[in-house]
């Protein structure tokens, strides 16, 4: 069974999160499991802004996603591997947009390829929605 982690705030859900989440269980394929590690406010807060949902609307709304398998809290922070390390089953994939690409994503999670690598999980780069975010949903709905 393939297993895909991936990870996020998913502030006011949208057609972007939908479609990157259905890339996810693309690659998990249709016995797979697709986790998502969902960041609490507190951290959304340092590294964005104050979320508008909450943690438990974001979570309810990630549970209702048919793309989703299983969300859990992100108990690392900035430290992704101590959420990886808390699953039950490990991932084969990490899967995160591609406008990470040309950013330093390991260093972002505190992981080195080395370290997926002796875990053998492999990092994924999918198309992201590049007019799309939920600060774009903000600014319309301020608007």
């Amino acid at each position: 069974m393939r297993i895909v982690y991936t990870g996020g705030s998913f502030d006011v859900f949208h057609a972007g999160h939908a479609d990157f989440l259905y890339q996810c269980k693309k690659i998990a394929g249709p016995d797979g499991k697709v986790v998502v590690a969902l960041n609490s406010d507190e951290f959304v807060a340092r590294f964005k802004s104050q979320p508008t949902c909450t943690y438990e609307e974001r979570r309810r709304v990630l549970e209702a996603c048919r793309y989703v398998d299983e969300v859990v809290e992100n108990v690392g922070n900035e430290d992704s591997t101590k959420t990886i390390e808390s699953l039950v089953c490990r991932p084969n994939f990490l899967v995160i947009g591609d406008d990470w690409a040309n950013r330093d994503y390991y260093k972002q999670m505190n992981f080195t390829p080395e370290w997926l690598a002796e875990r053998d999980i492999s990092l994924l780069y999918v198309p992201r929605h590049r007019h799309l975010s939920s600060t774009d949903i903000k600014q319309r709905i301020l608007k």
